[in-house]
């Protein structure tokens, strides 16, 4: 997995390449919790993530709750298919903002 940063005028976009998953999501989650030191707006591009696992779905709900903590917004975009499913199944696409 690689995680590349785009500062934005108020948000940070954080696009996000390859499996979100046990041996990635530390890596992950800490990239989240550095972009909502720089804004209190972060994206979280999914387009080119194939899976995520637990430990990866563990570091969004920390994002969403940094960001309420915040006053902020946390928002995943163009999420696949197979992350969107294991979204549903899970009750998460509810919980959180995806666009």
């Amino acid at each position: 997995m690689t995680i590349d940063e785009v500062k934005g005028d108020s948000s940070v976009q954080l696009n996000v390449h390859g499996r979100v998953d046990t041996m990635t999501s530390t890596e992950f989650q800490n990239a989240i919790l550095k972009a909502f030191q720089k804004s209190s707006n972060v994206i979280i591009e999914m387009s080119d993530v194939p899976y995520i696992s637990s430990a990866g779905l563990r570091g969004l709900m920390i994002g969403a709750k940094t960001a309420k903590s915040k006053g902020g917004r946390f928002t995943m975009i163009n999420v696949t298919a197979p992350v969107l499913d294991i979204l549903r199944v899970t009750g998460l696409d509810k919980a959180l903002t995806i666009q």
